[in-house]
């Protein structure tokens, strides 16, 4: 369960990943209500990364050469001791290749949505590997707060959607801007 934890950290359906891929894909949203969602969801992303980050220190702090070694954290520990690192629970190091940014809304949307299904059966298989109450807490809250995340998601969807679907009309001055 140790290094399992770093998956929901910085592997690539985790929490850093869906941070920084709704800070990115919030600024070609089309209309305020999902830009405004976007940025909700990214920093509540952000806390659920401390939260990750915390449980794997809690969970290796203190450990002998012996637990180290059983646990598979060795090469791990080799190469940062017990700090925490951002990469999966293989071990590879967090990538901006994980994050998703098309650009178009609906295409990003969609992706989110899938991206908080991902993070949902992460932790739903997390759950499944422990019976510490103190960890089966947050993990709990966690995949709760991604069905919520999807939901909104969703809502920002049929508002870009509908938005998009819309007849627009600019008009301009004689000095070419629309102010």
């Amino acid at each position: 369960m140790k290094n399992d934890t770093l998956l929901e950290y910085g592997g690539p359906d985790g929490e850093l990943a869906a941070s920084l891929r709704y800070l990115s894909q919030k600024f070609t949203m089309v209309t305020p209500e999902a830009k405004a969602t976007l940025n909700d969801i990214a920093t509540e992303e952000f806390a659920h990364a401390e939260m990750m980050a915390t449980i794997f220190h809690q969970l290796t702090q203190g450990l002998t050469k012996e637990q180290i070694i059983d646990s598979g954290l060795d090469a791990y520990y080799v190469n940062h001791g017990l700090g925490i690192y951002p990469a999966s629970a293989a071990g590879v190091p967090f990538s901006a290749c994980v994050l998703q940014s098309k650009g178009d809304p609906i295409t990003d949307l969609y992706e989110d949505m899938a991206a908080e299904q991902k993070a949902r059966s992460t932790y739903e298989y997390l759950i499944d590997l422990t019976d510490d109450p103190d960890v089966l807490a947050p993990l709990r809250f966690l995949r709760e707060r991604e069905v919520v995340h999807f939901q909104r998601f969703g809502e920002a969807l049929d508002i870009a959607r509908d938005y998009l679907n819309q007849q627009h009309y600019f008009f301009m001055n004689k000095y070419g801007c629309d102010d």
